[in-house]
């Protein structure tokens, strides 16, 4: 068994961005695994998905045209991806991990007889086989996965984990009838999630963030203020969101959001456990505030201040004429 094999993920005509992170994964792969990187496109009209699909290290796109495919339909994927599988053989399956995977991954992993792991937010090659890192118990430490005995694997990968790749490619494309899976299931409409009241973590380029040395959920709101009036979008850590004092879409780190695309993260009264810094991984300039001198966030920034986090918010607030 070689190569890479992609499933790609889409909805309502539109690639998602978690496809083009795990073509991004699996260009850091192919030096080590060795054979070619596809991408197997499921759909009614696979064809602009196709071109979507061609970048970075892809050498093949597969295209399934399947009238019963317009919407994601579980049975019907299952038969195409077991069917490519068989076919090509590939050593490291790959797909997104969200709704899809949950109701696909599982029954192709134990169909095909493939190493199978979820939520996989770390990927290496060593000594030819597939060492896979996810979190394990309730986020607190994490877990270096292997597959012996398993000549296949198959992987779904966290979103917001891996780079996407945008680089464009020009793989080949090969239209292919697979599956004989029926659909069981009918689509009635779609329903969107409730607005996030336009907070992006992952797209924001300048991140000030608070942890439990706010102290008190009254002194939140001049965070929110200053923020607003540094240019940057206000993030937390676990506790405050946990207590309710800022909604879910404001925190960083593993059981929350990923600061893919900042350049300067401030920690405020953040120690920095191991779960928050998953969420700064991709900071290259990460400024942190802390009382205490040993505090782990000093550890991965590159500036740190020992200091009261309220005192120096005040400051803040007189240097750049914050009311």
């Amino acid at each position: 068994m070689s190569g890479i094999l992609i499933l790609a993920e889409h909805r309502r005509g539109t690639l998602r961005d978690a496809t083009l992170e795990a073509i991004g994964a699996a260009g850091t792969l192919t030096a080590a695994l060795g054979g070619p990187v596809t991408v197997l496109v499921i759909a009614a009209d696979p064809a602009p998905l196709a071109k979507a699909v061609s970048v970075g290290a892809v050498d093949e796109v597969i295209t399934v045209a399947r009238p019963d495919a317009a919407t994601y339909e579980p049975h019907v994927y299952e038969a195409v991806l077991r069917s490519v599988i068989a076919a090509r053989s590939p050593a490291l399956v790959l797909m997104p991990h969200g709704v899809d995977s949950f109701s696909l991954a599982p029954a192709v992993a134990i169909g095909e007889g493939l190493g199978f792991a979820t939520d996989v937010f770390g990927v290496a090659v060593e000594e030819g086989q597939v060492v896979a890192t996810r979190a394990g118990y309730n986020e607190k430490v994490f877990v270096e996965i292997d597959f012996p005995g398993r000549a296949g694997v198959l992987l779904t990968l966290r979103g917001g984990s891996f780079a996407p790749e945008t680089a464009p490619a020009s793989p080949a494309v090969s239209a292919i009838d697979a599956g004989d899976g029926k659909a069981r299931s009918k689509h009635l409409d779609w329903r969107d999630p409730p607005a996030t009241g336009g907070i992006d973590i992952p797209g924001s380029p300048f991140i000030l963030s608070i942890g439990r040395g706010v102290g008190d959920e009254a002194n939140v709101a001049q965070f929110l203020e200053l923020a607003d009036g540094l240019g940057a979008t206000l993030g937390c850590s676990r506790p405050i969101a946990d207590n309710g004092w800022l909604p879910k879409a404001r925190q960083v780190g593993q059981s929350g959001q990923l600061a893919a695309k900042c350049n300067l993260y401030i920690a405020m009264g953040i120690s920095g456990s191991v779960q928050h810094q998953w969420g700064m991984k991709h900071v290259e300039n990460i400024v942190a505030i802390n009382k205490d001198p040993e505090a782990s966030i000093f550890t991965i920034a590159r500036y740190g201040i020992v200091g009261d986090m309220l005192e120096i918010a005040e400051e803040l607030r007189k240097q750049k004429g914050i009311q």
